[in-house]
């Protein structure tokens, strides 16, 4: 049994903010049971003993929702109670949360501390973009008590990075976002691209993200990314990070960059698993921790062939000079709204216009990782 990674779901799609664009609030619409509560102990034990004690090199535990502290702080303490009952083989455990932030409170970031929690905390940019994009349950603004929760973070030392979905606004305001971003510290970053709703034609909404768009954000934010490395002061931004990494022969951690999907394990709040969390879906439900051995979900991953069909690349795709990097991007994005499995990306234009203006400076920007790994040494 390989590194078992886990991204758990404890209150399902349950949230105190409304986001406009939100993808998992579109994903529970489409299946049968829209949500499914808060996960019982008896699930949470279920789900820790048959995965942890199977596991081996490592196991990562990460919570999403949905808003995943709606489950509450007792719950998450029985997580790290059940993981140290059954970890008897002692290997190393990682634990992440990915939060909207809304309802911290500094007992949420003693815990945090104390187990070493990694915390993602979503901010859309600017002031005036986060609300108008990300509410709360009454409609009302979130940017002022989502800066409470980062300050309460900064005050008791709990390590966090920024996540921050790239729709139409936050990419043409990219340049005063990054300046922002950067006035405020925050030097762990992860952009990550605004969906559409499943199936429906894609660039429709209002928020939509759109090719050229998006190629120009990542133009944008290179230039200010790679000026700050040439100072030997840039942030970590996941998606150039990982481009340097695989210019310097690693394979890249993000499964979008990887071009093809990974072996994930989400769990539902009854328990049930499925194969990635952008096919929380009736058909993709590979069966349920409560009555399934995790050997018995993988051989049921492999029959459906989940993973097999995200290798599917066009062959004109493979021939493009950009492939070596580009890889063809998530299979979601891969994928028409009428399900045709062989289409370039949705956002091939943009990447090409990346690589095209940025890829020289990709080089470089590898050359120097390289001095700095070797002076290091």
């Amino acid at each position: 049994m390989p590194p078992v990674n886990l991204l758990i779901k404890p209150a399902s799609g349950m949230c105190n903010m409304r986001c406009d664009y939100c993808f998992y609030c579109d994903e529970t619409q489409k299946r049968q049971q829209a949500s499914y509560g808060r996960m019982t102990e008896r699930t949470l034990k279920n789900v820790i003993r048959k995965t942890v004690l199977v596991a081996s090199g490592s196991c990562t535990i990460a919570f999403q929702g949905g808003e995943p502290t709606l489950w509450g702080l007792d719950m998450f303490q029985k997580v790290v109670d059940y993981v140290n009952h059954y970890n008897r083989n002692h290997i190393p455990i990682e634990y992440a949360i990915q939060t909207n932030g809304y309802g911290i409170t500094e007992d949420w970031c003693r815990f945090f501390v104390k187990n070493h929690f990694l915390i993602g905390i979503s901010v859309d940019g600017l002031k005036s973009i986060h609300d108008a994009y990300r509410h709360s349950a009454g409609g009302g603004p979130t940017y002022d008590r989502i800066m409470e929760t980062i300050d309460l973070f900064d005050r008791f030392g709990v390590e966090y990075n920024i996540l921050t979905v790239v729709h139409r606004e936050v990419a043409e305001h990219i340049k005063e976002i990054y300046k922002d971003y950067r006035r405020r510290g925050w030097n762990y970053m992860q952009f990550i691209t605004c969906l559409d709703p499943l199936g429906d034609v894609r660039g429709q909404e209002e928020y939509s993200l759109l090719p050229k768009t998006y190629g120009r954000f990542l133009i944008d934010l290179f230039d200010l990314w790679f000026e700050d490395l040439k100072k030997g002061d840039q942030p970590y931004i996941r998606q150039f990070d990982n481009y340097v990494a695989m210019l310097l022969g690693y394979w890249p951690e993000s499964c979008e960059q990887r071009g093809t999907c990974g072996i994930q394990n989400v769990v539902e709040a009854d328990g049930s698993v499925y194969p990635c969390d952008f096919y929380v879906l009736d058909d993709y439900c590979l069966g349920n921790l409560n009555d399934t051995s995790l050997q018995a979900i993988y051989d049921r991953r492999d029959a459906m062939g989940f993973i097999k069909r995200s290798l599917n690349h066009p062959s004109e795709c493979k021939q493009c000079p950009w492939f070596k990097l580009c890889r063809g991007g998530c299979y979601r994005s891969r994928v028409t709204e009428q399900g045709d499995e062989k289409c370039w990306n949705y956002f091939c234009e943009g990447y090409k216009m990346f690589f095209e203006a940025c890829y020289p400076r990709l080089e470089e920007a590898a050359k120097i990782a390289r001095r700095r790994i070797q002076n290091n040494i």
